[in-house]
Formats: structure tokens, C-alpha cells, sequence
């Protein structure tokens, strides 16, 4: 299986919980578990009660509405993103939150696309937001340059993660012998030299690993944002 929920392998029905168990925090929980399965689109409140081993109507003492338990989704997925550190120098602190964002983005491959489109966002959206601009400011950014900082990571983050999430190797990086076969061998050499040298000399051997370009890709820009700074 795919991590997916199917008609043909539906999750086993949680046992039902004990009496004043259910909670905003543990439906949030659950929710969370769940798009972690079959993602944030089939996620509905039935589904969410199954989960829970509760009747539907039991989950809206909890949540307003679906948009309501999306909020409190992605504000756990924040609140698991490690907060850049005040006591660290702003490079640093950066990398260590742009490092743990891609950690827990691959947890969650259903959040990059709703980490920044909540209007009602959640004290812990709103909290992570404000460390992570503590530090511009106290490393002495201008306003503009935050607002260009800020834009250009969290793009390049939820980028990344799209794009990472979306390789059909998955979490194979080790083992391309099967992708090899199935994309690039029926490649011609004659008509893409340049896709046939690059996927067999670079792509397809043992030590290729993917995530190197997020490290790359992440000291450009921090490199980039000094010397902004400096200017």
C-alpha cells in the first residue's frame, strides 16, 4: 500500500473512546494522523469520527468546521518546527528552523500547500511567525529585506518539500535501478545526450542523494541575505 486509504484496505475502526476523552487537541491530533494517511483532501468529518471511534456530530463540540480543524492542523505542524533560537547568531538560527521545517514537511506532506493561506490562523502559527521575525530584527534586517526574507525562504521551503514529496523514488534514493529501467532507459541517447549523461553519471549512482540540493539551495540564500545585509 501506498499510505493510502482504499475502498479495499479501510483503516480499522478506532475503539471508542472513554467517556470526556475526546478533546479540541486530541481531534486535532487525530486529524492530523489521518491526512498523514490519506491526505488533507479526503479528509472529512465522517472519516475523522471513525478515527476518533466517535459520532460525527461528537467532533463539532470540538471544531467549528473543516476549515476550523485545517487551522489547528497546521498550527501543530508549526508547533513542531523548531523556533530559531534568539541566543544564536541569526545564520544559524535560521538554518536550524529551515533544517527542522523540512523534517517535519516530509512528515507531513499535505501542509506546504496550507502553511501560509489560513485567515484565521492559530496562537501557535502566530507565535512561530513572531520568533522567526525576533530574529531579523535583532540581527539588525531592515523591514524591506524581512519582508524579501521571509518571502524567499518560506518559498524555497514549501518548494522543496513539494518537489521532494513528488519524486517518484520516494524515499528509495539508495535503490534507482527500478526508476532507471522504467525513465531513463527508453531515453535516446541520440535525442537527449544531455538527460542520458547527467541521469547515469550523476541521478543513478549509489551516493546520489537529493536532499544535498536543499543544502546547497539554502546556503545561497543565506549567503545572499548577508550580503544584502551588509549592503
Amino acid at each position: 500500500m501506498s499510505g493510502r486509504e482504499t475502498a479495499e484496505h479501510p483503516p480499522a475502526p478506532a475503539p471508542a473512546p472513554a467517556r470526556g476523552s475526546l478533546s479540541r487537541d486530541v481531534v486535532l491530533a487525530g486529524a492530523v494522523e489521518l491526512a498523514d494517511r490519506i491526505g488533507v483532501d479526503a479528509l472529512t468529518i465522517r472519516r475523522l469520527a471513525d478515527q476518533l471511534g466517535a459520532k460525527p456530530m461528537t467532533i463539532y463540540h470540538y471544531v467549528a468546521n473543516k476549515e476550523d480543524i485545517i487551522d489547528g492542523m497546521v498550527g501543530r505542524v508549526f508547533d513542531e518546527i523548531t523556533r530559531p533560537p534568539l541566543d544564536l547568531p541569526w545564520k544559524r538560527a535560521i538554518r536550524m528552523r529551515a533544517e527542522s521545517a523540512r523534517e517535519v514537511l516530509r512528515r507531513h506532506p499535505w501542509a506546504p500547500p496550507l502553511m501560509e493561506s489560513r485567515t484565521n490562523p492559530d496562537p501557535s502559527i502566530l507565535g512561530h511567525h513572531e520568533a522567526v521575525l525576533a530574529v531579523w530584527f535583532q540581527a539588525g534586517f531592515p523591514l524591506e529585506l524581512i519582508a524579501h526574507a521571509g518571502a524567499v525562504l518560506d518559498a524555497y521551503l514549501y518548494g522543496f518539500a513539494l518537489q521532494e514529496a513528488a519524486l517518484p523514488f520516494g524515499e528509495r534514493e539508495g535503490d534507482l535501478s527500478e526508476i532507471a529501467d522504467q525513465l531513463i532507459t527508453p531515453m535516446s541517447p541520440d535525442e537527449y545526450p544531455h538527460m542520458v549523461r547527467f541521469a547515469g553519471e550523476y541521478v543513478m549512482q549509489p551516493d546520489y542523494d537529493f536532499g544535498r540540493s536543499f543544502d546547497f539551495g539554502l546556503d545561497l540564500i543565506l549567503d545572499g541575505l548577508e550580503a544584502a545585509l551588509a549592503r
